[in-house]
């Protein structure tokens, strides 16, 4: 039942991922790094202490009793995964919904499982997987069975997105701001910073493990704590928002686009309302993750299934959007088997976890 519900709550967390950017899609007369910007204080700044505060009784009294160097391993890593974060935007922006997520968290599940479980090999620590558990045991082998299957569906969408390059003139159905070299350029450094938000939650796992263990012992018998994880958001996320507002202010600067904020002509409160959606649907995602970590443990697993919903959704709002418009049945069919072998992974991660003692 543990499996089962962690796999649950990784979709409804991969959903909330694969879906945050489409409202950022009804924002009017904003310039990219404006709503960026805003939507990301949502997300990084608002949110998550809000969280937090409402899961975690004295949150801020775990963040600041905690070890210096717990917090700023933590925060290093969020400052990392935030160059990510703001390239991700930027790879969606030039690649689309569907071929930008695709293959910027491709990269991402790929180093953000199997790194950690390198890093535990040679520095063992309880509960935590390591790569020579993933090769010597069935059900090690079955997730990551289940890792290559879904890498074989992101190449799938990826070929797709090329055919997609060569069949739709731009302007002629494909957005004008597509630049298949320039996105794949930017989404190949975001996968791999991105990676880092899973370095941070193991960084600092140990605000996790206080809240955990202080619910632990004021609810015994009941398992461990759902919303542990969100202690440990906060911290990260102080990264993200540094990174994120310095580049975005820098933008405005360069690109002069400071007026946007007081623009009248434009629909200020609409804007505001929809980034505010966009940088709480964003947060959900985590949140969720957090859930079903706690259900499965913060290994291979649950980051390989986070990761796949997330690409998954995203796929789906692509042929939802048209963004595939216009192309042959044979590219439109190759995105569909694309979209079904992330499935299938998700499927075989599912059981290997399922088979783990």
């Amino acid at each position: 039942m543990a499996v089962i519900l962690g796999v649950i709550f990784h979709f409804i967390g991969g959903f909330a991922s694969g879906s945050f950017y489409i409202p950022y899609k009804k924002v009017k007369g904003w310039a990219w790094e404006t709503y960026w910007l805003v939507g990301g204080i949502f997300s990084w700044l608002v949110v998550p202490p809000l969280a937090a505060w409402l899961t975690i009784p004295n949150f801020t009294e775990i963040i600041a009793e905690a070890d210096g160097g717990t917090l700023g391993l933590a925060y290093l890593f969020g400052v990392l995964w935030g160059i990510g974060g703001l390239t991700y935007g930027l790879g969606v922006r030039y690649l689309g919904v569907s071929l930008g997520s695709s293959i910027i968290l491709g990269l991402c599940m790929v180093f953000g499982a199997l790194i950690p479980s390198v890093y535990y090999q040679f520095n063992p620590s309880e509960g935590k997987d390591t790569i020579g558990m993933l090769t010597g045991t069935n059900w090690g082998l079955t997730v990551l069975a289940g890792l290559a299957v879904c890498i074989l569906g992101i190449v799938l969408c990826g070929k797709a997105g090329t055919r997609k390059e060569k069949e739709i003139p731009q302007g002629e159905g494909i957005s004008a701001e597509y630049k298949f070299g320039l996105g794949l350029t930017v989404a190949i450094v975001s996968g791999i910073l991105s990676a880092c938000f899973n370095f941070g939650l193991e960084a600092g796992k140990p605000l996790a493990e206080v809240a955990n263990n202080i619910w632990k012992a004021a609810h015994p018998g009941e398992g461990e704590f759902l919303y542990q994880n969100n202690v440990t958001y906060v911290v990260v996320l102080w990264g993200g928002l540094t990174t994120n507002f310095i580049w975005c202010l820098m933008l405005n600067a360069r690109n002069k686009t400071f007026g946007d904020y007081s623009n009248k002509n434009v629909p200020r409160l609409a804007n505001l309302i929809f980034c505010a959606l966009a940088g709480t649907t964003w947060f959900l995602q985590f949140f969720f993750y957090g859930m079903g970590e706690s259900k499965m443990g913060n290994g291979p697993s649950s980051w390989i299934l986070h990761m796949a919903f997330i690409i998954l959704v995203a796929n789906a709002w692509g042929l939802i959007l048209k963004e595939w418009k216009g192309v042959s049945t044979k590219t439109k069919n190759l995105v569909i088997l694309g979209i079904i072998t992330i499935i299938a992974s998700v499927i075989l991660v599912g059981y290997g976890n399922s088979l783990k003692p």
